[in-house]
């Protein structure tokens, strides 16, 4: 009896595993089929100067051109340029592209352009600060079951995948940054004062420093000053080095949980079935053989940073620069990064 008992629960756990692999499996090609006809969408409504604009070869080397910072001329055509239902099939787009969280953060840092255009006014080319100037690539041609590739980006927001059939073949780089990191003021009906788009990215990594003893401490910060950026922005290859830091395997369960939570808000940003994918990497590469370091500051409003690096995953968070308006430390970059290759792109070896 005990034995049939003990045969019936694995087997369960076998059929919840499966199905669960099923379901992401059937999310991911959802989403990458919903994303392939929302692109087709948006090409049929374009003029064929716009669809030359917007599209371009997937093998040239512009498809891992990317960059976060403002540009006075990037790939793609821009929301600025397109018209109103333009717009809105663009904006679609995006959000196929994109969990619901993931949507929702990316049009808050789009909208946080026009509090630096208020703060900045002429002396910061008022102009370049517009929630508008958001530019979408398609890289090859998404009516086909070949590989093609998305870019939308812009200031403070670099979003790179490829598709190839009923897959997400890559979803990175995965850039996301605030400024201001919290909104200090009521500087645009808009936007709130007190609005803090990537409040949990920050705060979570906070809660997790507070945990660990001293001695984890001595492991996990790398320094006493933060870097002033995330390491090879704009770099068509993701940085290559040693894991640093503290390992997932020294921490206590609480810690882990905190650590995992931390990485789910940079998943959540992704559809259901990406996000999915991602775990399955990370839990088959093994969870404890991810690191968690620290440099800077160890309170807010201080130049800090962080770095959570794995297998399959490179994270990287800093906030040292000052607001617009000049608040201290206020001025968040953050990405998500294959250490593999990002763009569907092998590593190259040295």
């Amino acid at each position: 009896m005990r034995n049939s008992t003990v045969l019936f629960t694995l087997l369960l756990c076998w059929v919840l595993i499966t199905t669960v692999t099923v379901s992401a499996l059937t999310e991911q090609e959802t989403a990458a089929t919903g994303l392939t006809a929302a692109a087709e969408r948006l090409l049929d409504a374009l003029s064929p100067k716009e669809q030359q604009q917007v599209q371009m070869d997937y093998a040239i080397p512009e498809r891992s051109g990317w960059h976060f910072i403002p540009k006075a001329e990037r790939k793609g055509l821009s929301l600025r340029d397109m018209n109103a239902h333009q717009q809105k099939l663009a904006l679609e787009l995006l959000q196929t592209a994109l969990s619901q969280v993931g949507y929702s953060k990316a049009r808050a840092i789009m909208q946080l352009e026009s509090i630096l255009a208020a703060l900045e006014g002429k002396s910061g080319g008022r102009h370049m600060r517009d929630p508008l100037r958001y530019y979408i690539t398609l890289f090859g041609n998404p009516h086909t079951n070949d590989r093609w590739g998305l870019s939308f980006e812009g200031h403070h927001l670099s979003l790179n995948f490829v598709v190839e059939g009923d897959r997400f073949v890559a979803s990175t780089p995965q850039f996301l940054g605030a400024n201001p990191a919290i909104v200090q003021g009521n500087y645009i009906p808009e936007v709130k004062k007190g609005t803090r788009v990537l409040r949990r990215e920050e705060t979570l990594a906070f809660d997790l420093l507070h945990t660990l003893s001293e001695d984890q401490k001595k492991s996990a910060i790398i320094a006493t000053k933060a870097p002033a950026d995330i390491r090879h922005p704009g770099h068509p290859q993701p940085p290559q080095s040693d894991s640093e830091g503290l390992a997932a395997l020294d921490m206590t369960e609480k810690q882990q949980a905190l650590l995992r939570q931390l990485l789910e808000e940079y998943l959540s940003t992704m559809p259901y079935g990406v996000a999915q994918a991602r775990r399955q990497q990370l839990n088959e590469a093994g969870f404890k053989n991810i690191y968690f370091a620290w440099a800077g500051a160890t309170k807010p409003h201080v130049g800090h940073y962080y770095r959570i690096q794995g297998p399959t995953l490179i994270v990287e968070f800093v906030n040292t620069q000052p607001d617009a308006a000049g608040n201290p430390a206020n001025h968040i970059h953050c990405v998500w990064r294959d250490p593999a290759g990002d763009f569907a792109m092998p590593v190259k070896a040295d």
